[in-house]
């Protein structure tokens, strides 16, 4: 089962969107599921996983963003939106 790397260095994706690392425990059956999910959807990694559910999460508390919803939408589709 490959290990889950939660030690991310910050990455610049392009000149405006801009990713902020930060570490995190998780409960050992959260870890294995999503361990699990990444293995049988390869198109999936930890970090796909973790900002569909944040911005899901945001969502469904009622904050209203356009860049949230598009950031939600493209890592539950595979889209990429551009301004």
């Amino acid at each position: 089962m490959q290990e889950l790397n939660y030690d991310v260095k910050q990455i610049v994706l392009n000149q405006k969107d801009e990713v902020i690392s930060f570490k995190c425990e998780l409960q050992e059956n959260l870890q294995k599921a999503m361990n699990e999910f990444v293995e049988d959807h390869p198109n999936w990694d930890q970090y796909r996983i973790l900002q569909a559910a944040i911005a899901g999460f945001l969502m469904q508390k009622g904050f209203q963003n356009r860049d949230l919803t598009r950031l939600y939408i493209g890592n539950m589709f595979s889209m990429n939106f551009k301004d």
